[in-house]
């Protein structure tokens, strides 16, 4: 009976790891009830999944996946964030989430996260969460690609607009002649 409890566990949990864009081990020590529902919200919002379960039962579904590199870090208290949309987004909303609500507290703190099947330190993920946006970076490239047709637009209509005026200089000359 145990086992087959088990067994629907990490059938789950391999569901919710499977197809993951990013994985972040955060290390829950020090937060309360009200501060975890607090992020598990704005993870919810984020389109992360935030989960607490026994490490065993994590590695036992992290390595039918495949993934082997998360191993060492599965020790003491151990909460997951997947998201199958976004690789940055958890990292983004914990280290968000340690700004403004937890005041720039150590805790909950990143322990590693697993990105593009690359392993990313806490360092890392704090850095990569600091990046901008896909939408952001995307309307940066567009506006530096546009940059160069708008000038030639503008300085096509200042030669129109000074042709234009010259000619009614000449015709207010001409007027002003006959």
């Amino acid at each position: 009976m145990v086992q087959s409890i088990k067994y629907d566990i990490v059938t789950d949990l391999t569901a919710r790891l499977s197809g993951a864009k990013a994985i972040v081990l955060v290390d829950y020590k020090g937060i309360n009830i009200e501060q975890v529902n607090q992020l598990r919200n704005r993870f919810r919002e984020s389109q992360v999944d935030y989960f607490v379960q026994k490490n065993t039962l994590i590695k036992i579904a992290l390595n039918g996946l495949g993934i082997t590199e998360l191993d060492p870090y599965l020790n003491g208290p151990t909460a997951v964030a997947v998201c199958k949309m976004d690789e940055v987004s958890p990292a983004r909303e914990l280290t968000k989430f340690l700004k403004e609500v937890m005041e720039n507290k150590n805790y909950p703190s990143f322990k590693v996260g697993y990105i593009a099947g690359h392993i990313f330190d806490a360092v890392e993920l704090t850095a990569l969460a600091k990046l901008p946006s896909r939408e952001e970076l995307l309307a940066k490239v567009l506006s530096c690609m546009n940059a160069p047709l708008s000038n030639f637009v503008s300085i096509n209509q200042g030669i129109i607009r000074k042709f234009v005026y010259a000619l009614d200089a000449i015709v207010k000359k001409q007027a002003e002649a006959s």
